[in-house]
C-alpha cells in the first residue's frame, strides 16, 4: 500500500507541525518522518481516511495526514510528499465481515480462516491443534494468538490456511479441530489476494481423498 502525505490546498510541508493517521500507517512511514518532520506530533485516528477527511472538516488540529495515495481521488487534498512509505512492497489487508452465508465458490486459490481456541492449558495442545492441519498437508499462511481473557494459559488463535472448505485435506482438518477444540468458529473460504494456487502437500489432493474412501467402502463390503 503507498502512504502520501496530504493537507488543505495551500498548506506547504514547512506547515506541517502535527500529523493525523492510524496508528498502522504511522508506523509505517517513521523513516521518512524522521528524515522530513523530526519535531513533528502525531495524532492517532481511526483510519487513514478519518484522518484526511477531518482535515477539510475542521475537525483536526493536525496540518497534515497520511493516507493512501487513492484518497485525493475523492476528497479535494493537496499532496504534500509522495510514497512515504518505508516499506515500498508493504500490503494493507482488509475484512469484510457479514452475516453467515454459503463460502464463496472454490477456484483453487483460495484461503480460509478460523479461529480455534485451545481446550486446555497443557504440553502439547498447540502442537496437537497444528497437526489437524500438517496430517493433511494444509499450509498455514498465518497464525495469531489471543487471550480469552477468562483467565492466565487460555488463549484462542485466528489461523488463515490455505486452501477452500470444499478441499477434502481442509476439511478434515476442520473436522480434526472440531473434535480437538470445543470451540472452532469458521469465518470463510476466499480467493487468496495474491491469486496463488493452493495445493496440499503430500498425497492430499481431492482424488486422492475421493480414492482412499473408495478403497475403504470396499474394505468394508469384505472385497
Amino acid at each position: 500500500m503507498t502512504f502520501n502525505l496530504v493537507a488543505k490546498p495551500g498548506t506547504k510541508l514547512s506547515d506541517v507541525k502535527i500529523i493525523s493517521t492510524h496508528p498502522t500507517a504511522y508506523a509505517q512511514c517513521r523513516g521518512w518522518l524522521a528524515d522530513n518532520l523530526a519535531k513533528h506530533s502525531h495524532i492517532p485516528a481511526t483510519s487513514t481516511a478519518a484522518a484526511a477527511v477531518a482535515l477539510l472538516e475542521g475537525e483536526s488540529t493536525a496540518q497534515a495526514a497520511i493516507a493512501a495515495k487513492s484518497i485525493t481521488s475523492h476528497y479535494k487534498l493537496t499532496v504534500l510528499a509522495k510514497n512515504i512509505g518505508d516499506n515500498k512492497n508493504a500490503q494493507t489487508r482488509f475484512i469484510e465481515i457479514g452475516l453467515a452465508d454459503a463460502p464463496a465458490p472454490r477456484t483453487g486459490r483460495d484461503k480460509t480462516s478460523v479461529i480455534v481456541e485451545l481446550p486446555d492449558d497443557r504440553p502439547g495442545g498447540l502442537l496437537e491443534m497444528l497437526e489437524q492441519f500438517a496430517a493433511r498437508g494444509v499450509n498455514l499462511s498465518r497464525i495469531e494468538s489471543r487471550p480469552l481473557g477468562d483467565q492466565l494459559g487460555r488463549y484462542r488463535f485466528n489461523i488463515d490456511a490455505q486452501g477452500h472448505i470444499e478441499d477434502q485435506a481442509l476439511a478434515e482438518a476442520l473436522m480434526g479441530l472440531h473434535r480437538f477444540s470445543p470451540k472452532v468458529v469458521f469465518l470463510g473460504s476466499y480467493p487468496r489476494a495474491d491469486r496463488g494456487k493452493s495445493q496440499h502437500r503430500g498425497n492430499n489432493s481431492n482424488k486422492e481423498f475421493v480414492d482412499a474412501e473408495s478403497w475403504l467402502k470396499q474394505l468394508r463390503k469384505g472385497r
